[in-house]
C-alpha cells in the first residue's frame, strides 16, 4: 500500500525464502477460421509478453534492517552491517506471433490439430544477480574500521531495439533503463499440437502441447553487462559516507548504484531464448442430455524461473449454444481461493478462472472477448 511495504512484520512474515512472480500477458490483435470441407483453417496475429522473477527473501530483510537503522554523523552508526543476497532473477520475453492453424476430425472420435507460428522478437531481458554482500567492520573492531564494501556479481543480458541500457553520465556503470524504438530484435518459430478423444460416448480425453519454439535474438540488438567487484567507501570521508548510505537504504529492489553493471567491449552475439511452453491435459463428461458438462483440466506452464502447475475442476451449464455459464475450481496455485465464473451471451464471453478476492490473493486472471461468425453454420451433416 506505500513505499514501505517491507517494514511490515505481517510482509516479511508471508515471504518464502525465493519468492516467484509470473506476469503471461496475450493478446489477440486479430484471429479469424473458417471450414475447408471437413478441414478447420485459423489464421491470428497477436502480441505476447512473458515476465518472471525470482525475489528471495533476504533481498527484502535487507532493506527492512537498512531502513531500520538510523544513520547519524556518527561512524559507529555504520558498524555491524553483514548482508548477503543470492539468487535474484528476472526475465522479460517480449514477441508478436503470425499463426496458421489446422485441425481435422479423423473419426467420430477422434480430433487432431497443430499450428505453425512465425515469431517476431521485440524484446528479451535477463537479469541473474548471484550474490550481492555488503559488509562494514564490526562494533568493536579496531584497525581498518571506517572501510565498507559492497561485493556484486551479476549479469544482464539484453536483446531488443525498444529497451536501452544507457550508462550515467561519466561511463561508469548502467544506471536506468530507458525506452528507445520500436522494432524487431529477433526471430523464431513455434508450433502448437493437440489431440481430442472421444473415449466413451460422454466422456472426452484431450492433450495439446504449446509454445514450443524459441526465438533468436540478432548480434546487433544485444549486450551483455556484468559486475563482479568489490566496492569499497570511507566512512570517515563525508561525501563516500553519503554515497554508502544512498545506495544501502534506496528501498528498491532493483537497484543499479549497487550492482554497478558495466557493458562489456565486444558484447555483441546471438543469443537463443526458449519459450514458455505450456501442457494441457484434460478430461469431460456430459450429462443430463448434453445440458450439463463435468471437467478437469490439468495445466503445466514451464515459465521461468520456476514451473507452475495447476488442477481446475469445472461445471459447465448450457442449455443452448447462445446461453452458457460456468463455475470453477483450482487447487494448486491459489490457497484454497481460486473460485473462477465465466458467461457466454451470444457472440460475446467473459469470465475468470481466479477471482479477486482482496489483497491476499495470491492470483488473478480475467479474459473478455467477441467473435463474428461469417457465412453459414457447420453442421454435423456437411
Amino acid at each position: 500500500d506505500d513505499s514501505d511495504y517491507f517494514m511490515s512484520n505481517d510482509f516479511m512474515n508471508r515471504l518464502d525464502a525465493t519468492n516467484n512472480l509470473n506476469v503471461n500477458l496475450s493478446t489477440d490483435i486479430l484471429s479469424a477460421g473458417w471450414y475447408k470441407g471437413k478441414n478447420f483453417w485459423s489464421v491470428n496475429v497477436g502480441l505476447r509478453n512473458d515476465i518472471g522473477a525470482a525475489i528471495p527473501k533476504t533481498m527484502f530483510q535487507f532493506m527492512n534492517n537498512m531502513s531500520s537503522r538510523e544513520f547519524g554523523d556518527n561512524i559507529s552508526d555504520y558498524l555491524g552491517i553483514n548482508e548477503t543476497i543470492n539468487g535474484q532473477k528476472l526475465e522479460i520475453n517480449s514477441y508478436a506471433e503470425v499463426g496458421l492453424g489446422f485441425a481435422r476430425n479423423i473419426t467420430d472420435r477422434l480430433a487432431v490439430g497443430g499450428k505453425v507460428k512465425m515469431l517476431l522478437g521485440i524484446g528479451n531481458l535477463k537479469l541473474n544477480i548471484n550474490r550481492i554482500h555488503v559488509e562494514t567492520p564490526s562494533v568493536g573492531s579496531s584497525g581498518m574500521t571506517s572501510k565498507a564494501s559492497i561485493q556484486v556479481d551479476a549479469t544482464l543480458e539484453n536483446s531488443s531495439k525498444l529497451l536501452e541500457l544507457p550508462e550515467n553520465e561519466s561511463g561508469d556503470y548502467i544506471d536506468e533503463i530507458d525506452f528507445g524504438s520500436f522494432g524487431f530484435a529477433g526471430y523464431g518459430g513455434a508450433i502448437d499440437l493437440g489431440v481430442s478423444y472421444k473415449l466413451l460416448d460422454k466422456l472426452t480425453l484431450s492433450a495439446s502441447v504449446l509454445d514450443l519454439g524459441f526465438i533468436k535474438w540478432s548480434k546487433s540488438n544485444t549486450s551483455i553487462a556484468r559486475a563482479n567487484a568489490e566496492q569499497t567507501y570511507d566512512l570517515l570521508d563525508p561525501a563516500s559516507q553519503q554515497e554508502f548510505m544512498n545506495i544501502v537504504n534506496s528501498g528498491e529492489i532493483l537497484n543499479y548504484d549497487m550492482l554497478k553493471l558495466k557493458t562489456e567491449e565486444a558484447s555483441e552475439k546471438s543469443r537463443t531464448r526458449g519459450l514458455t511452453s505450456t501442457m494441457v491435459l484434460g478430461a469431460e463428461y456430459a450429462l443430463l442430455n448434453d445440458w450439463l458438462v463435468v471437467g478437469a483440466l490439468y495445466t503445466g506452464r514451464f515459465a521461468k524461473p520456476k514451473t507452475l502447475n495447476e488442477l481446475t475442476f469445472s461445471a459447465c451449464i448450457r442449455p443452448t449454444n447462445a446461453f452458457n455459464v460456468a463455475a470453477s475450481y483450482s487447487v494448486l496455485q491459489g490457497a484454497g481461493k481460486t473460485f473462477g465464473l465465466a458467461l457466454k451471451l451470444g457472440s460475446f464471453f467473459a469470465g475468470t478462472d481466479y477471482m479477486f478476492f482482496g489483497k491476499n490473493t495470491k492470483n488473478v486472471n480475467a479474459y473478455l472477448g467477441g467473435s463474428i461468425p461469417l457465412g453459414k453454420q457447420k453442421t454435423a451433416e456437411n
